[in-house]
């Protein structure tokens, strides 16, 4: 199987400055075009580091795709240290480059300087990958029977100079078609999971794997790839047969979120949403309206952190919060109520918790959370128990808020 190997360039990756969300993509996208990804590096922004790992890249990847250091500043190394590597004899200007790179800077008013005009020369013995969206070009080289793809480590360059290096690699390299397709289960656990599947597992055949990929914010995903002819047609009936198994713990399948799902729901029912977030501080009206066109179905969030907010704007008793607490089901179920009828919603979610580290108790530690569902019939509650994380349990609590609508949408 064809491999490759991706080597993500910048001391900003290495000091945690900025995540490497180049590599994660790059990878999705080659393994659906059939390649097989080895190994991920990052190093720093030096001459002896980038050559050590072209070297060990060499031994063990058909491909090696780089990202970063192709700026116009004097830390962007890259290009020099492959024009060395590779035994350039000499820099040449890239026409078509440069007629951009003017052309960019002059639609913004700006002179094109000296450094800008030097992202325009490559390697001789390269060939040039357009960059539709930056100034620096991408570079492709071959050496050993191996492939080198320099490109741009800005995302958004990247990403749209990526597929052209794909399509070329297809025109040289016979790769197979991988069928990857993913279903999204929740509100079941990794190991109850593989529990109540494992005769389904068990009788999968050779050609096809199944992968689980845990979330806090996703759920459960369950991803069949093959190689095999009509893996497309031969996975969705195995997902056909795993669905009756899991019932309503399926939500979709990628790229389905469940925020879409929910947005979906409530379109076909014509209905809206509003929601009343104490400890997830406005999470689930963001994911809600992550979607586009979410305007269509939800009404708006009332954040009430407060308990003043919780009594003024939506109406809950003072005398529940004194006796219960915030965080009970008396005062999810009123918040619930309360937000439906105050934004004049179909359906509502709240939420009341102690998000932590500090704030719980021997009764409500850390974690604890209360969710309350109102509908046209009925306002149900439910308390749920996260970890002691802060971000871990806001973001887990969305979730939830999230999955208990989707089930009375789906039961309406």
């Amino acid at each position: 199987m064809f491999t490759a190997e991706i080597i993500t360039i910048g001391d900003e990756i290495l000091i945690g400055q900025i995540v490497d969300t180049n590599s994660a993509w790059m990878a999705a996208q080659l393994n659906m075009a059939g390649v097989k990804i080895n190994r991920i590096t990052s190093i720093s922004d030096k001459e002896k580091d980038i050559t050590k790992a072209l070297q060990s890249a060499e031994k063990y990847s058909d491909m090696v795709l780089i990202t970063g250091g192709l700026g116009p500043t004097n830390d962007d190394i890259t290009k020099q240290t492959l024009a060395k590597y590779f035994n350039s004899r000499k820099m040449l200007v890239h026409q078509p480059s440069m007629d951009f790179i003017e052309a960019r800077f002059a639609m913004r008013g700006l002179a094109v300087s000296e450094l800008n005009r030097q992202q325009a020369e490559i390697p001789d013995n390269c060939t040039v990958i357009p960059n539709r969206h930056g100034t620096a070009p991408g570079m492709w080289f071959e050496k050993n029977h191996t492939i080198v793809v320099a490109m741009p480590g800005v995302p958004d360059e990247m990403k749209k100079m990526l597929p052209d290096v794909i399509n070329r690699l297809k025109q040289r390299v016979s790769l197979p078609d991988i069928v990857h397709k993913t279903m999204l289960t929740y509100g079941i656990s990794e190991s109850a999971l593989a529990e109540k599947i494992d005769a389904w597992e068990q009788a999968l055949p050779n050609e096809i794997s199944l992968a689980y990929l845990p979330n806090i914010e996703t759920g459960v995903k369950l991803r069949l790839s093959t190689a095999i002819h009509n893996g497309n047609e031969i996975i969705a009936q195995l997902f056909e047969n795993l669905a009756n198994i899991l019932g309503n713990s399926v939500y979709g399948y990628e790229p389905d979120t469940l925020e879409s799902v929910v947005g979906k729901l409530l379109r076909r029912r014509k209905a809206s949403i509003a929601t009343a977030e104490s400890c997830t501080g406005g999470k689930i009206a963001h994911r809600i309206t992550s979607i586009s066109g979410s305007s269509e179905y939800f009404r708006g969030s009332v954040v009430a952190y407060s308990n003043e907010v919780k009594t003024n704007i939506l109406g809950v008793n003072p005398s529940d919060i004194e006796k219960y607490g915030a965080v009970s089901s008396k005062i999810a179920l009123q918040m619930a109520k309360g937000v439906r009828k105050a934004l004049n919603a179909d359906f509502a979610v709240s939420t009341t918790g102690i998000a932590g580290p500090a704030g719980g108790s021997s009764d409500k530690p850390v974690g604890m959370c209360w969710f309350g569902v109102s509908t046209p019939q009925e306002t149900i509650t439910f308390a749920k128990q996260f970890g002691m994380d802060r971000e871990g349990n806001i973001a887990s609590a969305a979730a939830v808020a999230l999955n208990a609508i989707r089930l009375q949408l789906t039961e309406f």
